[in-house]
């Protein structure tokens, strides 16, 4: 063998390992980068819970001119016979760093346990208003169901129906945070 051989080879013997060591620390960097951003999109994730005792009232207003209060952790279920209309409402208190920005939700009868997924995200409603709750604040969420024929409506209606409390008052119904979905991760919280 030639020097130049010689001097040919341990110059591509040198290319392939520069070669091998760039693409280990481009993608040691890519990793990086991505645990990088996700903790930073972490740290500016609202997190939303119900509102705590001792919380102030809140007065919250929907489209058609029907109003409500809620306290601290309370939940507004008022069912209008005559309107055919189930009114929904509760406190919430964001314990996260970013904002948050409820735009839609999506009506069941029943209890969605954490191990299950949420509905696909097409069929959620839209709320009629955005609604915001700032970082450490204290905010709400409101929905109504204007659909009598719908089929949340039915044991819903039940449920506003049922119990009233003493002197006919209304029961006492209390909001409670089980499980948070991030709809960019596959798995509930």
């Amino acid at each position: 063998m030639t020097p130049e051989s010689i001097a040919s080879l341990t110059t591509a013997a040198g290319t392939l390992v520069l070669a091998v060591a760039t693409f280990g620390s481009t993608r040691s960097a890519n990793r990086a980068s991505r645990i990088a951003e996700r903790s930073l999109l972490a740290t500016l994730r609202p997190v939303l819970v119900h509102a705590q005792l001792g919380d102030p009232r809140q007065k919250i207003g929907y489209a058609d001119q029907h109003w409500v209060h809620v306290d601290g952790p309370g939940a507004v279920f008022e069912v209008d016979d005559d309107a055919g209309v189930i009114y929904l409402a509760f406190g919430l208190r964001n314990v996260g760093s970013g904002i948050a920005i409820l735009q839609g939700w999506f009506p069941t009868a029943y209890r969605v346990p954490g191990t299950q997924q949420h509905a696909p995200v097409e069929q959620f409603r839209s709320l009629t208003r955005a609604l915001y709750v700032p970082p450490g604040g204290l905010g709400f969420w409101q929905g109504a169901l204007r659909d009598p024929s719908a089929q949340y409506n039915h044991p819903g209606q039940q449920a506003g129906q049922s119990q009233p409390g003493p002197e006919g008052e209304r029961p006492l119904w209390i909001a409670s945070i089980g499980t948070h979905w991030l709809l960019d991760e596959p798995a509930g919280r």
